[in-house]
C-alpha cells in the first residue's frame, strides 16, 4: 500500500473512532417526554419586548460582523495556500536570517497570521465598539489592544511551534511523518486540558479566591455533594473588561477550581449563582472534558492523516508552489486545509455540544432542585449578555454551541412537569 493511501485509511479509521465515541458519549435525549408532551417553547423566553428588541439588535450588528471576518480570514489564508504567493512570502520573510527552513517556516507562520490580524482588526474595532454602545464590554481601548495582542501572539507562537515540529518530522521522516505529527497533536491535545488553566487564563484575568462566607461554603458543599473534588473557588476579575456573567470548573484533578466572575457576585443572587455552578459540576459529573479531551485528539490524529493524504496530491502542491510537507513553502497550504476543515467541522462540534450542555443543565436542576432559580438565571444571562433568546435556526445550526435561551426555559419547565408526577 502507497504512503498516500496508508495515509488515508488512517484518516478514515480515526474519523470512524471519533464517530463511535460521538454517538456513544453524547446525550442525544436528556430528558423523557413529559406527560401530555414538552412544554411549548416561548421564543421569548419570558423576557420584556424591550429586552428581545436589545439583544436582537444587537445581534444584528455583530452577526455580519462576524460572517464577514470569518469569510475575509478563509479568503487571506485561501489566497496564500492555494497560490505560489504564500511560499513566495514564507521565503521572502526568512531571506533577511540566511533563509533557512526553519526562518521559512518560523518567519513565515507569523508573518501570516499578522496579516490576518491585521486585515480583520478593523471588523474586531468595531465590534468592541458595539460591545461598547450595549454597555458590554468596559475595557479601554489600551486594554483591548493589548488582550488582542496576546491572544495573537499565544496563537501565532503555538502555531508558528507546530508548523516546525511538522515540517522537521517530513524532513526526516518523508513517507510517515503524517503518523508522528498524528500522534504529537493527540498528546498535545491532551496536555492542553491539564496546561490551559494554569498557563493560557491567568494571561487574560486575575484570580483571587472568593473570601470565607455563605456562598463560598455553599459553592464548596454543592461540588461536595456533586462528589467534585475542588481544589479552590476563585473570583476572576471579569469586570475589567465586560458586564457579561459566568462560572465555570476549571482544570482537571489537582488543578480543578470553581471560577466565577466577579459580575456574577454584583449582580446574581446566591441561589442563582450556585444553579450556573452545579451545571459546571454536571460537565464533571458526566466526564465531558474528558470525553472532549478524547474527541479532540482523535479530531487532531484523524485531521493529520488527512493532511498526510492530501499533501501528497501532486495537483494541490503544483498550486501551492510547494513541493510536499517538508517544504517550507507548504506551510500556508497547511493552515488553510486546517481553517477550512476546522469550519466544515464546526455544525457537528456545535450539535454535540448542545446535547452535552442540556444534559448538564439537567444536572444543574437535579442538584439544586430549584428550577425557579434555573429559569431566572437562563434570563438574567440572556439580558446581562444579551444573547438572542431565539436566534435564526441556520446559525444556531451552525454557530449555536448551547441549547437557545428559550430552550433551556422550556428544559426546566419540563423537568418540573417530570418531577410533579
Amino acid at each position: 500500500m502507497s504512503a498516500r493511501r496508508t495515509a488515508l485509511v488512517a484518516a478514515l479509521v480515526l474519523g470512524i473512532a471519533l464517530a463511535v465515541v460521538i454517538v456513544v458519549r453524547t446525550p442525544w435525549q436528556v430528558l423523557p417526554t413529559p406527560p401530555g408532551g414538552h412544554v411549548p417553547i416561548d421564543p421569548t423566553a419570558g423576557l420584556s419586548a424591550e429586552q428581545v428588541h436589545r439583544a436582537t439588535s444587537f445581534a444584528a450588528l455583530m452577526r455580519p460582523t462576524s460572517l464577514l471576518a470569518l469569510v475575509l480570514s478563509l479568503v487571506l489564508a485561501g489566497v496564500f495556500g492555494l497560490t505560489p504567493l504564500g511560499g513566495r512570502l514564507v521565503r521572502a520573510v526568512a531571506r533577511p536570517f540566511g533563509g533557512g527552513w526553519g526562518w521559512q517556516v518560523l518567519l513565515g507562520v507569523l508573518a501570516l497570521a499578522a496579516l490576518g490580524r491585521v486585515v480583520t482588526l478593523p471588523l474586531a474595532a468595531y465590534a468592541e465598539v458595539v460591545r461598547h454602545r450595549y454597555g458590554l464590554s468596559t475595557r479601554s481601548w489600551g486594554l483591548w489592544l493589548r488582550d488582542v495582542a496576546v491572544a495573537t501572539g499565544i496563537s501565532a507562537g503555538l502555531t508558528a511551534l507546530t508548523m516546525l515540529v511538522l515540517v522537521w518530522l517530513a524532513r526526516r521522516a518523508s513517507r510517515i511523518w503524517w503518523a508522528w505529527a498524528a500522534g504529537g497533536a493527540a498528546v498535545l491535545v491532551i496536555l492542553g486540558s491539564f496546561l490551559y488553566p494554569v498557563l493560557i487564563e491567568p494571561a487574560f484575568n486575575r484570580f483571587h479566591s472568593l473570601p470565607p462566607g455563605t456562598l463560598r461554603a455553599n459553592l464548596l458543599a454543592l461540588a461536595e455533594r456533586n462528589g467534585t473534588p475542588v481544589r479552590d473557588v476563585l473570583v476572576a476579575d471579569a469586570s475589567r473588561r465586560t458586564t457579561a456573567l459566568n462560572a465555570y470548573v476549571s482544570g482537571i484533578g489537582s488543578t480543578r477550581r470553581i471560577v466565577v466572575y466577579d459580575t456574577v457576585l454584583t449582580l446574581l443572587p446566591d441561589r442563582e449563582i450556585e444553579s450556573i455552578v452545579a451545571h459546571e459540576l454536571g460537565h464533571v459529573s458526566a466526564d465531558d472534558v474528558l470525553t472532549g479531551t478524547l474527541e479532540g485528539a482523535l479530531g487532531a490524529a484523524a485531521g493529520v492523516a488527512a493532511l498526510g493524504w492530501l499533501l501528497s496530491s501532486p495537483r494541490l502542491l503544483r498550486r501551492a508552489g510547494a513541493d510536499g510537507a517538508a517544504d517550507p513553502r507548504g506551510v500556508p497550504l497547511i493552515l488553510f486545509l486546517v481553517a477550512a476543515g476546522g469550519l466544515l467541522s464546526t455544525p457537528v462540534q456545535d450539535l454535540v455540544s448542545r446535547h452535552i450542555e442540556a444534559r448538564a443543565d439537567v444536572h444543574a436542576l437535579d442538584l439544586t432542585r430549584d428550577p425557579e432559580a434555573f429559569i431566572q438565571m437562563q434570563r438574567t444571562l440572556a439580558v446581562t449578555n444579551l444573547e438572542d433568546p431565539d436566534p435564526p435556526a441556520v446559525w444556531q445550526w451552525f454557530f449555536g454551541d448551547h441549547p437557545t435561551t428559550a430552550q433551556r426555559v422550556a428544559l426546566a419547565e419540563d423537568w418540573a412537569r417530570l418531577r410533579a408526577r
